[in-house]
């Protein structure tokens, strides 16, 4: 292995429109490659130094839709399970569709399914903004119970008949909230219980640590194309609403080495350095086996996503060629708003994780070339 590309692609980053980055290679349980450069802090010259904490935005997908796939995994529930079996606001749902070219909002034809929440094909939409949750908000003096904050989502029309197609959204926060039904506890709760103690991820968190670990995060800029530069933001997340609020989608704070930890422990099935087995080796192929219909993955179509369809949470390579992927099919993962971005790869028992702490985060540039670089470099 021979990972001099990596490192000189990092440093292009890091001259180019990205502050600072962090990188982890692992191969068999052993930390084959990290390197760590840029600032954490430009303005304050404070150079990234591998401890920084980061929002891991939609990263948080993946550590959501784990803990869900363990429980799958322990009889809790199955995928084609009715979702208002468990939350029964979801029992009488609407569809905001169009009628002789007018928009109206009727009764929907099919029941949401728990894969539907997996799958991001339940109709929900990315909107935290509705009455409903305002109202959550107000009621609970802005702590935001993440079951109270499910109650409201369910509220609102879906934009599809579920199953319809895929749609980035709340399913994610939702599937979080299911969790904590089927757990018996907070999503916090049962990830730190499962997942983050098992895993030694101390530095990880839904919702925001305590304040000295605050005092480690990187601060959060974002590109401004009118400038052609990046600026320092208010260094925040605007999905995690309230101190009561775990979101699934977006609410995971960790550092490169931490979530790197949990990285390590899905590319060797499931199996941790250790031998804590977090989720079954067939569990984690189910997790990244397609499951979308043709149909479904005509609206599955972001650029830096070609050759990949969806598994249950989870990106997940099927077309090297469509692709152009220097990686094998069944490598998978997600990446975050601000940058973060996740390779799981099982048969090679490899994994990548590589974060950086800017938004408008050039995802679509950066992510296919860290995936043929990372292959190219393991051979």
């Amino acid at each position: 292995m021979d990972f001099t590309r990596l490192r000189e692609f990092q440093d292009f980053l890091a001259g180019w429109r990205i502050p600072g980055n962090d990188c982890i290679v692992t191969k068999d349980h052993e930390i084959v490659y990290r390197y760590t450069t840029g600032w954490a802090d430009r303005e304050a010259g404070r150079r990234m130094r591998g401890d920084e904490l980061y929002f891991f935005w939609s990263a948080s997908k993946v550590v959501t839709s784990s803990l869900g796939m363990r429980l799958l995994e322990a009889g809790k529930f199955t995928m084609n399970d009715p979702l208002a079996e468990y939350m029964p606001e979801y029992r009488d749902m609407t569809v905001r569709t169009r009628v002789d070219g007018r928009e109206e909002i009727v009764p929907a034809k099919r029941p949401i399914l728990v894969r539907h929440l997996f799958t991001m094909t339940a109709g929900l939409d990315y909107n935290f903004g509705t009455p409903a949750v305002e109202e959550v908000k107000r009621a609970s003096g802005g702590r935001c119970p993440t079951r109270e904050i499910a109650r409201a989502v369910a509220k609102s029309p879906l934009s599809f008949e579920p199953g319809e197609r895929w749609q980035y959204s709340l399913c994610h926060d939702v599937l979080g909230a299911f969790i904590e039904v089927v757990a018996g506890k907070r999503l916090r709760d049962y990830a730190r219980e499962v997942l983050f103690d098992p895993l030694g991820m101390e530095d990880t968190s839904y919702n925001l640590p305590d304040a000295e670990k605050m005092k480690r995060l990187a601060v959060q800029y974002n590109w401004r194309d009118d400038l052609g530069k990046y600026l320092p933001t208010n260094n925040t997340c605007g999905h995690i609403l309230g101190p009561d609020y775990d979101s699934g989608g977006a609410g995971v704070l960790s550092t490169c080495a931490d979530y790197a930890k949990f990285a390590e422990t899905i590319a060797n099935g499931g199996i941790s350095r250790e031998g804590y087995r977090f989720l079954a080796p067939r569990t984690v192929d189910l997790w990244r086996t397609n499951a979308l219909d043709a149909r479904q993955r005509e609206s599955y179509n972001w650029s830096q996503l070609a050759g990949y369809g969806y598994g249950f949470g989870v990106r997940t390579m099927m077309d090297r060629a469509a692709g152009g992927s220097v990686g094998p099919v069944g490598e998978f993962g997600w990446g975050g708003a601000a940058g973060v971005w996740v390779i799981l790869d099982p048969d090679s028992r490899v994994s990548l994780t590589y974060t950086q702490h800017m938004l408008n985060n050039q995802e679509p540039f950066i992510s296919p070339r860290l995936r043929n670089i990372l292959y190219a470099c393991l051979d």
